[in-house]
């Protein structure tokens, strides 16, 4: 397959150098358009201000692969990479592997995602793929996941584009409980801004918070992770609230 690999955590992150090494040996190829640094948390953002610039490096992958930095977001490098970049038309574009979860209310938040929906948006099956970081690292057991993911499903006879994110434990391939498929869970903070000041004086402010422990169901993409399994929702991008619309036809009907 023709892939479109990108993130979030940047070009030199080791979770997209994994997964585009073991996508490269599956015998698929791979462009890499990703960010020249840290993008995490940027969301959707599209930059519209000032030209974006790519630039060709190396990475060391053994087979044919090329790799771009770009001085924008992830859905900047997903939109630079289809135009102008990846030289053929995807068959898919994936976005990953992400250090850390994007769960729940996250993925509005999330540049991985985002990204991912970016792709979805153009008119391609997109994947968001998300390791649940603790400290042990396992960008293998998602590289290898998404890999036998594109030898067993057939994207390509779709009728309809799927939008997917993936959330992977860190744990090696065999302590993994199996596969569920989810919806998003209620993924809350209480959130708070931490002052500090400068050298010169002056205040600034880190975003600090909790994670708020809900009654999470075990149909969520929370309840996977945290009971080891691999955690895979399909996700839609329409935000109309449906139910609401009776309502406000009624009581503005006179307005």
């Amino acid at each position: 397959m023709n892939v479109l690999l990108t993130n979030d955590d940047g070009v030199y992150a080791e979770g997209i150098f994994i997964l585009a090494s073991y996508l490269v040996s599956a015998g698929h190829r791979v462009v890499v358009s990703a960010p020249d640094r840290e993008r995490s948390a940027t969301g959707h953002a599209i930059t519209i201000s000032y030209p974006l610039r790519a630039y060709k490096i190396k990475l060391n992958i053994k087979g044919e692969i090329d790799v771009y930095k770009i001085d924008g977001t992830p859905a900047d490098c997903v939109k630079l990479g289809v135009e102008k970049l990846a030289g053929f038309k995807p068959d898919i574009i994936i976005s990953g592997i992400n250090d850390g979860p994007n769960l729940g209310y996250d993925v509005l938040y999330s540049g991985t995602v985002s990204a991912a929906i970016e792709g979805w948006m153009m008119g391609y099956t997109s994947i968001a793929v998300s390791l649940n970081s603790n400290g042990q690292y396992h960008f293998k057991t998602g590289a290898d996941f998404i890999v036998r993911l594109l030898n067993n499903f057939d994207f390509l006879s779709l009728d309809q584009k799927m939008l997917l994110n993936i959330n992977i434990p860190d744990l090696p391939g065999e302590k993994i409980n199996g596969i569920k498929i989810t919806k998003l869970g209620k993924s809350l903070y209480e959130d708070s801004f931490e002052k500090r000041f400068d050298p010169m004086g002056k205040p600034y402010y880190w975003l600090t918070g909790n994670n708020v422990d809900n009654n999470i169901h075990d149909s969520t993409d929370i309840w996977a992770i945290k009971n080891n399994y691999i955690s895979i929702t399909p996700l839609k991008i329409d935000l109309t609230d449906l139910s609401q619309i009776d309502i406000l036809n009624h009581n503005l009907n006179n307005l």
